[in-house]
Order: structure tokens, then sequence, then C-alpha cells
């Protein structure tokens, strides 16, 4: 993401960038897999001096095998400690606006309705539990008026080289392996990357974003076996799918202790974004499919 957002910003002349990253001059600072990174007292003053506008996109995420003895304390250090550290820093340094992107999981894994920002918070693993905290932190931070706080909550990412679940679907395509998610009557919605990063320019200087909870999505809800289908034919491979009752799936992933991603596969999770495209008049600027046409315009031109 973080590469999509700054060529974003690069094409806009009225934008100066200053970036923050792991890959840049302080890789002891920002190496968000070291256990022994202080993220709480990381100095930061002199990159955000003559600042205007933090967007943080970094945090603990994606971890498909977790090794850490307690994961809630490794999100916390990384999601709420290094943000909480960034934002004071950004207020003392006069920032006068700080974007942050949460997760629609602080709602909960799956819905039964669309998720909207009239609902309460409920999240039920360490990431949405961390981003939360991090969320009330920054609220309070900044009740002071000083900093406008824009939070942004999107539902599953996806893009070039997108982690996480969505990785592993095209892992499975590619491999052409039989799926047993042909039975699943499920709705979900997504966010390409390219209208994430776009919502996240519309949110640098749009005076109505100040202090708002943002929810977004592209606009077009699917099933599992549907997205699948339709990443299919985004990557040029057939999607072979199997009908086998959820209930079975549920059980059989709970057993190999993969319970959380077999519902996020078989479960309903939707994004209300009225209130986003009302506030903003932001509409996303891609469909579902051009989306995920683009995850593989690369791979494509290299053949």
């Amino acid at each position: 993401m973080a590469h999509s957002l700054l060529k974003k910003l690069a094409d806009d002349d009225n934008i100066q960038i200053v970036t923050l990253s792991r890959k840049n001059e302080l890789p002891e600072l920002l190496d968000l897999n070291n256990a022994n990174t202080c993220f709480s007292t990381a100095n930061f003053f002199a990159h955000l001096d003559g600042v205007d506008v933090v967007v943080h996109i970094a945090a603990r995420a994606h971890i498909l095998k977790e090794t850490a003895a307690n994961p809630l304390d490794e999100y916390r250090k990384v999601n709420v400690d290094f943000t909480m550290n960034l934002a004071r820093q950004a207020l003392e340094c006069q920032v006068k606006r700080f974007i942050y992107i949460s997760s629609i999981g602080v709602h909960g894994v799956t819905s039964q309705e669309p998720f909207s920002t009239m609902d309460e918070l409920a999240p039920q693993e360490p990431y949405s539990v961390s981003k939360a905290e991090a969320e009330k932190g920054l609220q309070r931070l900044c009740q002071c008026g000083e900093m406008d706080l824009v939070i942004i909550r999107p539902p599953l990412t996806y893009g070039p080289d997108a982690p996480g679940n969505f990785s592993l679907m095209v892992q499975w395509l590619q491999r052409g392996v039989p799926l047993p998610l042909g039975a699943v009557d499920n709705l979900r919605s997504l966010i390409s990357v390219d209208n994430l990063v776009d919502l996240i320019h519309v949110c640098l200087e749009h005076p109505a974003a100040a202090d708002q909870v943002l929810l977004a999505c592209d606009g077009e809800d699917v099933s599992t076996p549907e997205l699948l289908h339709r990443l299919g034919r985004a990557m040029g491979r057939p999607a072979r799918l199997v009908k086998v009752p959820p209930a079975f799936l549920l059980f059989g992933a709970a057993l190999i202790g993969k319970r959380a991603m077999a519902q996020r596969l078989i479960g309903s999770l939707q994004v209300d974004m009225t209130a986003t495209t009302t506030l903003l008049g932001w509409t996303p600027p891609i469909t579902l499919d051009e989306g995920l046409a683009r995850c593989f315009e690369t791979d494509k031109a290299r053949r």
C-alpha cells in the first residue's frame, strides 16, 4: 500500500512528501518485526518539523503463522505504542491533521447487517483489539482540537502482492487445487488499494473529513465463490470450487486451529459507506473487476 500511496501523492504537484518507513534511514527504529524495538520512545521530531499532515499506515498485521507467546502484547507494541508516540510528537510539532488507517475488524469478524460508524466497537482478535485501542487513544489525544484526526476503517484491502487471505486465494488459484467453498453463500465488502489511496488523498485537505471516522469499500459486495471466480478471470485461471456445507468447513477448520480464517471466508462482512460518500462527495474511482485486473497487470506485461 505504501508504494501506491507514494505514487498517488507524487503525482500531485501541490504535495511535498516526507517518508518514514523501516526501509529509510531509521531502520532500527521502525523494524516492526524486531521485538527489541522501542516503539514508545523513538524520536521522529526531525521528520515532523514543518509537516501539515501525517498519514499513518504502518502496522503489525497479516501474521499467518504467529509465534509470539502473547500476540496481543506484540500487536500493542506496534499498533498502539508506536502510533501514540508518533501522534504525540505530531501534535507537539503542530501537525494539522493525523490520518490513521485502522480496520473494519474493530467492529468484529462478521456482520449480520452492513457495519456503519454507528455500530459499537467489538474487536475479536489481537490485531483488531490493538487497532481499536489505538483509535481510542488517538481520539483522547486529539480532544484538544489542535490536530484533526481522521480514522479510516477499510475491509480486506487487495492489490498487487497483497498479503493475508487475499494472497492465500491467489496461491490457491495458481496451484489449481479444488477449493471446498462452492456452497458458501455470504457477502463480503472489499476495497482495492487504488480506491483506498484515492480516499486518503481526498482526506488530506477535505474540511469535512476533520475528526471523522470513515468506512469505505469498492461499492460492490460479493460472495467468496464469486470473488474466487472473478479473481480467477483476472489471473487467467479457472476457480475450481467444490460444494461442501459451510458448517463442515467451520468444524474442520476449528480442529486445526484455523477457525478465524474460515470465518472470514465463510461469513459475511459488509460495509455501509453511505456516510463517507455523503460527507466527502467521494465515490470509488474503479470497480472491483478493475481492481482485481490491476493486481496482475505487471505479470501479464512480462508474458
